[in-house]
C-alpha cells in the first residue's frame, strides 16, 4: 500500500511523533513511544551546531519542504519458503524480482534470534548514550581507533551533513581478544548470524542470472565486512539537515535492523518514498557491486535517512564487503561497466566525496 503525504506534514514534530504514526500504523502506542524515545538534552549527543556552524548561514540547505512524499511498504518475503519444496522456486523468484524491481525487500524468518537483536539493541543504546568526549577519546569497542564517527567532516553545505553518530566496527578485528565486553561478544554471536544468512540471500540472487555462490564465498568472507551501529539523535533544524545524506551503498548486499521510528526512505522511478518501519523484519538492500557484477539487473537504489526534530532512531546495518584486491566483473554481453577492483572503486568514491561533497558511484565505471 502507498499513500502520499506532504513532505511538510512528516516533518511536523508532533504528527510525526503521534498522530502521523497513529494514521500510518506504525505503532499503536505512538504516545508511549514519544514519551520513552525522546532523548535528552545530554552530553552525550555530538556538538552538531557549534562544529557546523559556518554551515548554517548558507543558502545550500535541503529543499524538501515541499516535495511529495509517498508511504510504502516494502516487498515481504518470509524465507521459510525456501526450505517447502512446493514454495522454493517462487520464493526465489520473488526475492529476484524485489531485487530487479526495488532494490530492496524486507524478510522474516530469517533465522536470526529476535533476543540476540534486542541485546544488541540494549549494548548499542548504552554505547551511545556514554558521554561524547568519552566516545571520541576512548576505544569503547576496542576494535579500532576510528570506529566512532559523527557528522561528515568534509561537508561544505548543509545538504552534504549528516545528523548521525556511528559505530563502524569492522569485523576483521572482532576476533581479538575481549576485554570482557558484552557488547564485542554480542557482536561476534551477530556476525556470524548475519554473514549465514548474506551467504544464504546472495546464492538465490546470482542464481537469477545464471550464477553461483562460489565467487561470493571466495571474496566475500565475514572478515572482509562489518557493522555500522547507528543513532541518529533529535535534530532541532529537522528541515535543513539530513539524518543520512541520499546515498547508494558500496557493498555487494546490506542487511538492516531498524526500529520503530519512521525515518528511511528511498528512491524509485524519481519519487522518494517513505518506508513504513516494521521492526518485526530485517531490511535488505543491492549494494553497488551488486548492481555492476548483476550487469544492471539488480539495482542499488539511492536512498536517505530524514532527521526528526523529537525522537532518537537506531538501525544496525550489515555490510557484506569483499576484499580491495576482488575484482568486479559481468559476465553478460555487452557489459555495461568496464572490469574494476573493489579498492579501486573505494578510493574513487573517497577521491569524488572529496572534491565534490557527494559520491558519484557507478557513473564513473561505465563500459
Amino acid at each position: 500500500m502507498i499513500k502520499a503525504y506532504s513532505f511538510g506534514e512528516l516533518k511536523e514534530a508532533k504528527q510525526v511523533s503521534l498522530g502521523r504514526m497513529e494514521v500510518l500504523g506504525i505503532v499503536s502506542e505512538a504516545r508511549e513511544l514519544s514519551q520513552a524515545r525522546t532523548a535528552p538534552v545530554m552530553d552525550h549527543s555530538p556538538p552538531f551546531l557549534a562544529t557546523y556552524k559556518s554551515l548554517f548561514g548558507g543558502q545550500q540547505a535541503i529543499d524538501t519542504e515541499t516535495e511529495v512524499v509517498e508511504c510504502c511498504d516494502l516487498p515481504l518475503i518470509d524465507l521459510s519458503r525456501l526450505h517447502d519444496v512446493l514454495e522454493a522456486a517462487q520464493c526465489k523468484q520473488d526475492i529476484v524480482t524485489a531485487a530487479s524491481e526495488w532494490g530492496f525487500f524486507q524478510i522474516v524468518s530469517h533465522g536470526i534470534p529476535d533476543g540476540l537483536l534486542a541485546r544488541l539493541r540494549e549494548e548499542q543504546v548504552k554505547m551511545f548514550r556514554q558521554p561524547f568526549k568519552r566516545k571520541t577519546s576512548e576505544k569503547l569497542l576496542d576494535f579500532s581507533d576510528d570506529s566512532y564517527r559523527w557528522g561528515t567532516p568534509t561537508a561544505t553545505s548543509l545538504k552534504h551533513l549528516s545528523w548521525s553518530e556511528a559505530f563502524h566496527v569492522p569485523l576483521s578485528s572482532s576476533n581479538k581478544p575481549a576485554r570482557s565486553s558484552t557488547i564485542r561478544c554480542v557482536i561476534e554471536e551477530l556476525s556470524l548470524a548475519m554473514a549465514q544468512l548474506a551467504t544464504q540471500l546472495v546464492d538465490t540472487l546470482a542464481e537469477g542470472f545464471g550464477r553461483d555462490g562460489t565467487y561470493m564465498k571466495e571474496n566475500c568472507t565475514r572478515n572482509m565486512c562489518y557493522l555500522r551501529l547507528n543513532r541518529y539523535p533529535p535534530c532541532p533544524i529537522p528541515a535543513q539537515v539530513f539524518g543520512l545524506v541520499p546515498h547508494t551503498d558500496s557493498d555487494f548486499l546490506t542487511i538492516l535492523c531498524q526500529d520503530e521510528v519512521i525515518g528511511l526512505q528511498l528512491k524509485k522511478g524519481g519519487r522518494w518514498f517513505t518506508v513504513r518501519p516494521n521492526p518485526n523484519t530485517l531490511v535488505i538492500n543491492i549494494g553497488d557491486l551488486f548492481q555492476a557484477w548483476s550487469n544492471g539487473l539488480y539495482k542499488s537504489v539511492e536512498h536517505r535517512v530524514m532527521s526528526n526534530p523529537h525522537l532518537e532512531r537506531f538501525s544496525v546495518a550489515y555490510f557484506m564487503c569483499p576484499s580491495n584486491e576482488t575484482v568486479i566483473e559481468s559476465s553478460a554481453q555487452p557489459a555495461i561497466y568496464r572490469k574494476f577492483s573493489f579498492g579501486e572503486y573505494r578510493q574513487q568514491v573517497q577521491q569524488d566525496v572529496r572534491r565534490m561533497g557527494h559520491k558519484v558511484g557507478l557513473t564513473r565505471f561505465l563500459a
